[in-house]
């Protein structure tokens, strides 16, 4: 009888194997994370905006007058695949293109609409109420280690790797 030996798991990017512990915590936090993302998703179905409209207009009101050359370098996409959503989005009413007042007048940027506005502030009240009704139920101790989780996470979903 032949035993295996489990194969490493494979480098990131910057060359260094995950540490067990590392690996072992990533293993039962990513079904998690998607259970949760799959359930927050559902919380637009009644927005007509899909998940992927939702972020792009959450980043384009955190950064307003970003170009989509710029839109798409951030998201990891083509322009002309990011010119083709912003359609959609401009096409509904939830972002408007602006041509630039300062000194290359060429430019277009993107700014989200009042109605824009007004799907966001309607996804992350939808999103919380999800959130605040499922954590009514847990207990004193379980809230406060989801609490005391919430800064590390927000750091590793900020990294880029």
């Amino acid at each position: 009888m032949v035993t295996r030996i489990p194969a490493p798991p494979p480098p990131d990017p910057a060359g260094t194997v995950p540490a067990p512990e590392a690996l072992a915590v990533a293993n039962r936090l990513r079904p998690v994370l998607i259970r949760l993302a799959r359930q927050l998703r559902r919380e637009l179905h009644s927005l007509a905006v899909t998940s992927g409209q939702a972020s792009l207009l959450a980043v384009i009101h955190a950064h307003p007058g970003i170009g989509v050359a710029e839109l798409a370098a951030r998201e990891r996409t083509s322009t002309p695949t990011m010119c083709a959503t912003v359609d959609r989005l401009a096409a509904a009413g939830l972002v408007e293109r602006t041509r630039s007042t300062g000194a290359d007048r060429r430019r277009v940027g993107l700014n989200v609409t009042a109605e824009g506005e007004r799907v966001l502030r309607a996804i992350r009240s939808r999103r919380t109420a999800w959130l605040a009704t499922r954590m009514h139920s847990l207990s004193a101790a379980d809230l406060a280690a989801i609490d005391a989780a919430v800064e590390p996470l927000s750091r590793l979903a900020e990294s880029e790797l």
